[in-house]
């Protein structure tokens, strides 16, 4: 019997555009293809970016920069630079409950530069940071690179092909790097299947507009609860992020009841902002947000490595995604340099990523998991407006325990250092 044909024959009717050489060719313009790319760069390491997408613009992307990623980025030079952009600064949400207002946590008391999240669309975030790794001749950035292969040879990936509006294109390289997303192409091509967990709410995010005489936000954030649902409000520049949480399993519920219902919603878990709320005239001006967390069992295989969403999935439980994300490439750039500029990536050092960065996704989502269940799902199941749950209270009133939800917030279980060379 004939062997099968390998992963790489093309087929007939493809026209092949080109085969270029690289390092490494990451698949994925997030936050964890962006920035290990731009790591790679500036070690001098050649690095291709493939994004599927035309641009970098999409709805309701996470826009929280924590201190652990502006830590990084002071580290080579960059915090000062972002911080030209036009930003939000949130130190701590307000949410209130029946029984009045409450704090969980407050960044203001870490010992860091950057004692808050710095909230800055994630288009100008991604494209400030393309734009510094184009400043090194190594990097090359392709936008509208479907990518549909995995180039493979005795099981070890050694390459990807990708679908581009001229045609059919071959990158040759001892590493591919998956940063694309929780929809991932090359896990779903690698067949890597996520175990995941089935967190209590989805989320509608929608813009509300600024008005005049705006009531104060302490903390740049706020939530309400009431009626079964969550009132989550971010201030912005020039209009408030805002997004209603209410139980998974309801959203065909939510939409035939309407926006009318949203604004209801709104008004009456914080009537300071129904008048904002009148804004909301069309289903359109609404993004579902389906809630998901998953983790990978295993996070590569030779020639290939998961970061970021591809790996694991957060909840957007303390909005930790993108963070969780960048550490793993600064993980990765740490961990695979070496073996980046010889030429030859071994499976050892792939697997030293995940142990690296197993430990404090499980310990993050844990922490998630307990958050969903115990105080979110109870939120949601109860109609009436409900008071402070007595765990929040319990850990406020105890400063070891209280100090822990802002570190890990911010850090995670471990701070993350890159080491320059």
């Amino acid at each position: 019997m004939a062997a099968p044909p390998a992963a790489s024959t093309r087929s007939t009717d493809e026209e092949l555009r080109g085969v270029e050489e690289t390092s490494c060719c990451i698949v994925g313009g997030g936050p964890a293809g962006t920035m290990l790319s731009l790591l790679l760069a500036r070690r001098g390491i050649p690095v291709t970016l493939l994004e599927m997408h035309k641009d970098f613009d999409r709805e309701f992307r996470g826009d929280t920069i924590h201190p652990s990623t502006l830590e990084i980025l002071d580290q080579i030079g960059l915090a000062d630079k972002l911080h030209e952009i036009p930003h939000t600064k949130i130190s701590g949400p307000s949410i209130r409950f029946a029984d009045g207002l409450f704090r969980p946590f407050d960044l203001g008391r870490l010992k860091t530069r950057f004692p808050y999240i710095l909230l800055v669309p994630q288009v100008r975030f991604l494209e400030f940071i393309t734009h510094e790794a184009a400043r090194y001749p190594c990097f090359k950035l392709v936008m509208h690179a479907n990518v549909t292969q995995l180039l493979k040879d005795n099981g070890t990936v050694h390459g990807i092909r990708y679908l581009a509006p001229d045609g059919v294109h071959e990158i040759r390289s001892p590493l591919a790097v998956a940063a694309d997303g929780r929809f991932s192409t090359l896990r779903r091509l690698a067949g890597f299947e996520p175990v995941k967990t089935s967190p209590p709410m989805d989320v509608l995010w929608f813009r509300l507009p600024k008005l005049p005489g705006e009531p104060e936000i302490v903390g740049g954030a706020f939530g309400g609860i009431g009626g079964g649902r969550i009132f989550i409000l971010l201030e912005r520049n020039d209009y408030w992020q805002a997004g209603l949480v209410f139980p998974k399993g309801q959203y065909q519920q939510l939409h035939s009841a309407g926006v009318e219902s949203v604004r209801k919603s709104i008004a009456r878990i914080e009537p300071r902002f129904a008048p904002h709320a009148d804004s909301l005239t069309e289903w359109h001006q609404l993004t579902l947000l389906s809630v998901e967390s998953s983790r990978c069992p295993l996070w590569h295989r030779p020639g290939l490595l998961l970061i970021g969403d591809a790996a694991h999935v957060m909840s957007p439980v303390g909005g930790v995604g993108i963070n969780y994300a960048i550490q793993d490439a600064v993980v990765a750039a740490n961990v695979l340099s070496h073996g980046l500029e010889a030429g030859r990536v071994s499976d050892a050092d792939l697997a030293e990523v995940q142990r690296q960065r197993e430990w404090p996704t499980r310990v993050i989502q844990a922490a998630q998991s307990f958050l969903q269940r115990r105080i979110i799902a109870g939120a949601l199941n109860t109609p009436q407006a409900a008071n402070v749950p007595w765990q929040l209270r319990l850990f406020a009133k105890i400063p070891i325990v209280r100090d822990i939800p802002p570190r890990l917030i911010a850090f995670g279980p471990r701070r993350v250092r890159l080491k320059e060379v």
